[in-house]
């Protein structure tokens, strides 16, 4: 391709890609792909879109030494085009999932953070970033979700995603910059073929396009192949989806063994996909079955699925996050000050107004000697106003359909030692008032 062409091509490309965004951040990281993208999208917008707002943001990983480097030529790069630029500095943990997927998740969070309304990103990713993406998941024994890579056109983080130069191979990318005599960084990184990606790009892909030129092109086909067959299975499923699941979003594990042993897994992940879970591997969506949902009711199995854990509860299977042990926790408390409860459980309260609404309950107020505490955990007996005997604390949970891992989140108030209260739930018999002693009523709210 000669420069006059790759300079037409590329903006009608971008011109097609982009379609009525206007709105646009590049995500810049100054290297030769990302560099063509600002670049073109500045030439087009220059050119004959002038409606365009076109802004860099640049994430600076301090994973170089060369780093700051970096932030004067993406910066330059940018006034030279009159581009306006931000850096953005993440902490990358690479015990998550090692150097490569802690900074990539870092960056998808800080643009996530850093984005504005109705802004779309634009991401420099190109067709041989494709088939490296294609073989990688590969090599992990992905099905067609994995294997269909990535999507030129994406809302999977909260934002869209566009990729425009998918389907362009670097050779087009690097004829574009010597027609415009763009400046790029080399990171010094990828030399190193410790990292997957790589090994792939440096040992492995040089020898696959020597011998099968588009090899590149090729992997691209399948990977839209396995997007379209996993769009068809989405839509089949759907319905049955809906049909299992409720309205807390909880999975029906007795619907679910009514179904076929090929289809059930295939609905339990796209169950995890609507709650924004990370996607589990075959054994791990297997284990959901035999571990979780076939469980012994009172086992109270569970799957940790990244920061997310699965659970089952009545024959229903529950998606949720790992929740702070609160069990040995205890709060004095003021009652003429609301009380800020821990891991976001919102506050406690108290009204003299009996009738006041919210999630509360009407107790007598604390004699002389008795002081107040919080606390969330409670055994042995408890004498429920309304029972005409005293049940364990874990049969009237259950009575109360209360799953096990809320049973110590609910606040409980207690006068000395004694439980008065579940503030929503239950009040105790010593909780009543004698002798036309005052009352009050102990408010819980989750509301900031």
């Amino acid at each position: 391709m000669n420069s006059k062409t790759a300079a037409t091509f590329l903006a009608e490309h971008l011109r097609t890609k982009i379609g009525n965004a206007r709105k646009l951040c590049v995500a810049f990281s100054g290297g030769l792909d990302s560099s063509v993208l600002l670049a073109g999208v500045a030439r087009l917008r220059d050119s004959t879109q002038p409606d365009i707002e076109l802004r860099a943001l640049h994430i600076h990983h301090g994973l170089s030494r060369f780093a700051d480097d970096w932030v004067v030529h993406c910066h330059t790069f940018c006034q030279q085009r009159n581009i306006p630029f931000s850096v953005v500095k993440v902490q990358v943990n690479a015990q998550e999932g090692g150097i490569e997927a802690a900074a990539r998740t870092a960056r998808y969070l800080a643009f996530s953070e850093n984005l504005t309304d109705g802004e779309v990103l634009l991401t420099a990713q190109h067709l041989n970033d494709q088939c490296e993406t294609f073989m990688l998941a590969l090599k992990r024994g992905s099905g067609p979700a994995g294997l269909s890579a990535m999507s030129a056109d994406s809302s999977a983080h909260g934002y869209r995603l566009l990729r425009p130069l998918l389907d362009l191979n670097r050779a087009q990318l690097e004829a574009y910059a010597a027609q415009h005599q763009l400046n790029w960084i080399e990171d010094d990184s990828n030399r190193d073929d410790r990292f997957d990606r790589n090994f792939l790009r440096l040992k492995i892909l040089p020898d696959l396009y020597e011998r099968w030129p588009h090899f590149a092109q090729a992997t691209a086909r399948s990977a839209l192949l396995c997007a379209e067959q996993e769009a068809l299975l989405d839509e089949l499923l759907s319905e049955s989806l809906e049909t299992l699941t409720d309205r807390q979003g909880s999975l029906s594990v007795d619907g679910l063994s009514q179904v076929s042993a090929v289809r059930r897994p295939a609905l339990i992940r796209r169950w995890l996909a609507t709650c924004g879970a990370k996607m589990p591997s075959r054994e791990q969506l297997q284990r959901i079955w035999d571990e979780v949902a076939l469980s012994r009711e009172d086992a109270q199995a569970q799957l940790v699925l990244g920061k997310r854990v699965v659970r089952r509860f009545r024959q229903r299977l529950y998606l949720l996050p790992e929740f702070q042990s609160l069990r040995e926790l205890v709060l004095r408390w003021d009652p003429a000050e609301k009380l800020v409860l821990p891991d976001g459980l919102g506050f406690l309260a108290v009204d003299p107004d009996l009738t006041a609404a919210g999630n509360g309950c009407a107790i007598r107020q604390p004699r002389a000697d008795e002081t107040i505490t919080v606390r969330f955990q409670v055994q042995g007996m408890i004498e429920k106003v309304g029972r005409d005997r005293a049940r364990q604390a874990k049969k009237l949970w259950s009575e109360l359909g209360i799953p096990p891992w809320q049973r110590d989140r609910i606040p409980l108030i207690y006068y000395n030692e004694q439980l008065m209260a579940a503030p929503g739930w239950f009040i105790t018999r010593q909780a009543l008032a004698e002798n036309n002693e005052a009352q009050w009523q102990v408010i819980w709210s989750v509301a900031p």
